[in-house]
């Protein structure tokens, strides 16, 4: 098939998410999406509006060129672009063919390659990072050739640059840790600073979770059954779907969790029932490149979990965390692949104390990439 290539841009009402369901919509109504640049911000381009978002995307594509024009018109229009037939204006999508394959085409409705890509350094940048040494028919230059003659001095800023903040090396980090540990309090402070992708888990919406700590016999299987489908499709969903805007992603659990949880709430029968349907929806998530594990001693945990005040969790027991903790425990010395990180944060409220977390996010920051268990302790100020 033709390989497109496609400048997607938007710069009203939600410009992520319009610009994402394009892409995905392309995948699936004109072709398979090959490649996509990072995103990248620059000021509106030939009039006074708002910042656009810019990327490009390689298609390959079975229509011919004014069918994919079809397709992307109606693409702007279900996303809310309304063309006023008077030039540039603001627009929550809009779509550019840049290229198909080697063909020049001048009609009434559609130029390729596109007649103004050469002037558009907001074009150009994110070709460039998917397609430096493609040559533009048309042109004769590839579009790393291009780009270094543009003149257009429009500042296009790659919008994952944080040059001010300690670079993170990781893609996906994973918070993980016993009941009350402070996982989805840290994911979030990460997140947050870093404009990282944030997976949390759905768990206060699962209605068997109250009745377990009432019943836990009675309702620990259809709670670990639960909690799996829900978490695989969570993390099936979010990290299949690309994220341009975000630097790296940060999760507050991994489907793992489900596993460790099952072998502490499950009768033996129905734990290997339970782990035979776990390996085989295991083998579709993608693993973290940095497993972090936050520990605290049962009685710190038990403080956090009364302060946080949730009635389901009131019956927690010592015991029943010291269970988890070596589930958790178990898992870890039987890795050999994964990168895992160990955090002793027992008394660290890294919430009331700026340093503390500063010293978090420092640790990490440094963690090497190499597959292996680390551990280290943070002590707490008395």
């Amino acid at each position: 098939m033709p390989l497109a290539y496609l400048s997607l841009g938007a710069n009203t009402g939600r410009k992520r998410e319009n610009i994402l369901h394009a892409l995905k919509e392309l995948d699936k109504r004109a072709g398979t999406v090959r490649a996509v640049s990072p995103a990248y911000r620059s000021p509106a381009w030939g009039f006074d509006g708002a910042p656009f978002v810019n990327v490009t995307a390689a298609l390959d594509t079975p229509l011919e060129p004014e069918a994919l024009l079809d397709v992307i018109h109606t693409l702007e229009k279900e996303a809310g672009r309304r063309r006023s037939g008077r030039g540039y204006d603001n627009r929550p999508l809009d779509i550019d063919i840049l290229t198909y394959g080697d063909l020049v085409v001048q009609t009434e409705r559609l130029r390729i390659p596109h007649p103004l890509l050469h002037k558009r350094r907001f074009v150009l940048r994110p070709w460039y990072d998917i397609a430096p040494d493609f040559r533009v028919p048309g042109f004769d230059k590839t579009v790393g050739e291009l780009l270094s003659l543009c003149d257009d001095s429009t500042p296009v800023i790659r919008m994952s640059e944080q040059s001010e903040l300690t670079p993170i090396p990781f893609d996906f980090i994973v918070f993980e840790g016993n009941i009350g540990a402070g996982k989805t309090t840290l994911a979030t402070m990460l997140a947050d600073e870093y404009g990282a992708k944030l997976i949390t888990e759905r768990f206060e919406e699962n209605p068997f979770l109250p009745k377990f700590y009432e019943d836990p016999k009675r309702y620990a299987f259809p709670l670990e059954m639960s909690f799996l489908a829900d978490r695989y499709q969570q993390l099936i969903d979010e990290l299949t779907s690309p994220d341009l805007f975000s630097p790296f992603t940060v999760s507050d659990y991994y489907v793992i969790k489900s596993l460790i949880f099952a072998g502490v709430t499950l009768e033996d029968e129905e734990y290997e029932l339970y782990r035979k349907i776990f390996n085989i929806m295991y083998r579709d998530i993608k693993k973290p490149d940095l497993y972090v594990y936050l520990y605290r001693t049962t009685d710190d945990l038990l403080k956090n979990i009364a302060k946080r005040g949730r009635e389901y969790e009131k019956n927690i027991t010592a015991d029943y965390l010291k269970s988890v903790h070596e589930g958790y425990m178990k898992f870890i010395r039987s890795q050999r692949e994964l990168n895992v990180l160990i955090l002793d944060i027992t008394g660290v409220d890294f919430v009331a104390n700026p340093g503390y977390y500063r010293t978090i996010k420092d640790i990490i920051a440094h963690t090497p990439k190499t597959p292996e268990t680390r551990r280290i302790k943070i002590e707490a100020d008395e």
